[in-house]
């Protein structure tokens, strides 16, 4: 008869079997081959973006940016300093935000972040992208108040938006998108102009701006308020991106290249994760070229690569990586089967991973009543996991446990379900952080940066001519990359392992993460500084 601690540790077991270099080889080199596949046959994956040429690091301009993520908006300004910013510390005052030194070139004010709730998320579109014109309008009111009163028009006739938009779009330019099905808990599912959309949303922030105007040249002492309003700029819509676009044309912007050195890939892994990396035309789906103004005279061009959209996985079904708890959580999700990647690997499911796990042990156990809280889906946060499970000593994370999923017996949270709730998360992390390397090195070798050799594990060498090995530069942002203790460094460590273990031929490179920061708001504004409309 099993025990309690054989059922645990064997649930253990089924996320960290995997967790080995000849299965991650595996798991690496057959993710290339599907995403191979996928470029060349799918039009819902390895999705061209308008953005065929890096940044050059001398582009200037001032805009306002607005990053709309699966858990929060942001909004703010970005002005790019270019060349002469390269001796420059980035501006503290009036609300711009502290940086780190790569981003001296870049100075950013007025930033302003909200979680969006929600309704928002199941409201229908139209309310949803009204909120953010008030999210923007809140912002550049916030910067018009600091200016003098009697400079006219500050921004000009219209202020340049660049914006970042966490969810799948198609393009054929930079200043035009039509939003996807968003999933990360959005209801919204049908094809929308996103451009549309946004002017739309602020646009009743223009005719409140025109009607105070008019109304306050009636009155003897117009108030404050209205004078400011009587200048709210329009806006013109300079770039719109996918999040991991953005990051990876930020770092591209922020960094100075070196001979051997460059930025091969974006990653995002928070709420959601994607990816981004630049690749060759000839490579894709010939649909996919209608996407671009001049398609024949292109060479490379930056995917957004969608990978964690159906089909993804196959390579994760086929090795048996899938435990029955993911198959669980799939299927109870919002759109079961659609991003089935992200449901294992995300921040926005980590927790009920977690939570589903440890149900299912306990309910196997003795007859004590489970706290009803915990029954609850998603009761189990990842910020929770980031921020006690894996952070804090047994008896904080007791008090916290029985603080948040209280008992109606004491007796609940003893020791040992602290200590299995702490082994469970750390497996599913651990997980986490390794699948995401070998998506990252498969991917890197769909392109042809990196090699996976059929017989990968026969590769190995090392680097001994004394010349500085080749750096690819995977710009990485988001809260659980960021955040989560110990995901980073995992990550790392199984990438290194995965190049050095894949072939003979990587001896001379290296692949390291660097992190982009706030990326998203940032590649913004750097892309919209690169629209050809923009003088």
């Amino acid at each position: 008869m099993a025990t309690d601690h054989d059922e645990e540790s064997l649930a253990i077991a089924a996320f960290t079997d995997c967790l080995n270099e000849s299965t991650l080889l595996d798991l690496a080199r057959r993710f290339s081959e599907v995403y191979r596949d996928l470029a060349k046959s799918s039009l819902e994956h390895f999705l061209v973006t308008p953005l065929t040429a890096l940044p050059t690091g001398k582009e200037k301009g001032k805009f306002i940016t607005i990053d709309v993520g699966g858990s929060n908006l942001r909004v703010g300004f970005v002005e790019l300093l270019g060349e002469a910013g390269t001796e420059i510390q980035e501006d503290v005052e009036n609300g711009a935000s502290d940086s780190s030194k790569p981003f001296e070139k870049i100075r950013r004010s007025y930033d302003k972040s909200w979680p969006i709730e929600e309704h928002l998320k199941m409201d229908k579109a139209e309310d949803l992208f009204e909120w953010i014109g008030d999210c923007m309008a809140e912002v550049i009111t916030d910067a018009l108040n600091d200016m003098p009163a009697s400079v006219e028009a500050p921004f000009g006739d219209e202020l340049l938006l660049g914006i970042t938009f966490s969810f799948p779009m198609a393009q054929k330019s930079l200043s035009e998108a039509t939003l996807l099905p968003m999933g990360k808990g959005f209801a919204i599912t049908s094809d929308l102009d996103l451009g549309k959309m946004l002017r739309a949303g602020y646009a009743h922030h223009i005719a409140e701006s025109h009607a105070a105007g008019h109304d306050g040249e009636t009155e003897e002492r117009p108030s404050s308020k209205k004078r400011k309003l009587s200048r709210l700029p329009r806006i013109r819509i300079a770039a719109i991106t996918n999040d991991t676009v953005a990051t990876f044309a930020s770092l591209a912007y922020a960094v100075k290249a070196a001979p051997n050195s460059r930025v091969a890939m974006g990653l995002i892994v928070g709420t959601g994760t994607n990816a981004t990396v630049p690749m060759r035309l000839s490579e894709l789906h010939p649909a996919k070229r209608d996407g671009l103004p001049n398609p024949d005279a292109v060479d490379n061009v930056v995917i957004n690569t969608e990978w964690t959209i159906r089909g993804t996985d196959k390579p994760l079904i086929d090795l048996g990586i899938k435990t029955i708890w993911d198959k669980i959580l799939d299927a109870h999700s919002e759109a079961p089967g659609f991003q089935p990647f992200e449901y294992m690997t995300s921040g926005r499911y980590l927790g009920e991973i977690v939570r589903l796990v440890f149900v299912d042990l306990v309910s196997k156990g003795t007859a004590i009543q489970l706290p009803t809280s915990l029954k609850s889906k998603n009761a189990i946060q990842t910020k929770f996991l980031s921020e006690h499970v894996a952070n804090s000593d047994d008896d904080s994370l007791t008090n916290k446990l029985r603080e948040n999923f209280p008992s109606s017996t004491e007796a609940f949270w003893t020791p040992a379900r602290v200590a299995s709730l702490r082994k469970i998360a750390g497996a599913v992390q651990q997980r986490s952080s390794a699948l995401i390397a070998a998506a990252c090195v498969g991917l890197l070798d769909c392109v042809h940066d990196v090699q996976i050799d059929p017989n990968a594990r026969n590769g190995r060498a090392a680097h001994i001519d004394g010349s500085e090995p080749e750096e690819l530069v995977i710009a990485y942002t988001g809260s659980t990359i960021s955040q989560y203790p110990d995901w980073l460094r995992t990550c790392q460590r199984w990438i290194d392992a995965l190049v050095a273990g894949g072939s003979t031929a990587n001896a001379s490179k290296r692949v390291v993460l660097r992190e982009a920061l706030d990326g998203g708001i940032i590649g913004a504004g750097v892309l919209a500084s690169m629209t050809d409309s923009i003088a």
